[in-house]
């Protein structure tokens, strides 16, 4: 990579990696999975920044690599495993500003599709074409992942009196 395309690479993610965290944990709910995903989207933005930096829309171009590489992530056979043992206890990261417990909750009860799509579309504030565009679906598809997603999360909350 050339010296002035590291630069604006740097800066681009200087500026962005807080969000990119945020959007990591609000799919996947554990700072090291979101770490680690936010990882390797970086290592992939950075061999391919060239054509990313050519995309119309830089940010989406970077979420939607984001969710897939958190979903390729979610298909890999030694996250499926249980782990055994003593894990000793270690203070949790603190949640994000403004982080409800009982909202991450019933997101983390959402199937990974679904949670993607209401994250993008209420968290980043996505329109419904925006969202189709970085899933790779099709618009009817955000529309009844979303309808699908907010019947279960009201479903829950009743369930669990959770109030967002």
């Amino acid at each position: 990579m050339k010296s002035a395309d590291e630069a604006a690479f740097r800066e681009y993610v200087t500026v962005r990696m807080d969000e990119m965290r945020r959007i990591a944990y609000l799919v996947c709910h554990d700072w090291h999975t979101a770490d680690d995903v936010v990882s390797a989207t970086l290592l992939k933005l950075y061999a391919h920044w060239r054509r990313a930096e050519r995309a119309t829309n830089l940010d989406g171009y970077v979420r939607a690599m984001l969710l897939n590489t958190w979903l390729d992530e979610r298909r890999r056979a030694w996250r499926r495993r249980e782990s055994s043992g003593h894990v000793p206890e270690r203070e949790a990261p603190a949640a994000p500003p403004g982080d409800d417990v009982g909202v991450m909750a019933l997101l983390r009860a959402l199937p990974p599709r679904q949670r993607a799509v209401v994250v993008l579309r209420f968290y980043a504030d996505h329109s419904i074409e925006e969202t189709a565009a970085l899933l790779g679906v099709s618009e009817g598809t955000v529309k009844s992942q979303c309808a699908r997603a907010l019947a279960t999360l009201r479903q829950h909350a009743d369930e669990t009196g959770v109030r967002p």
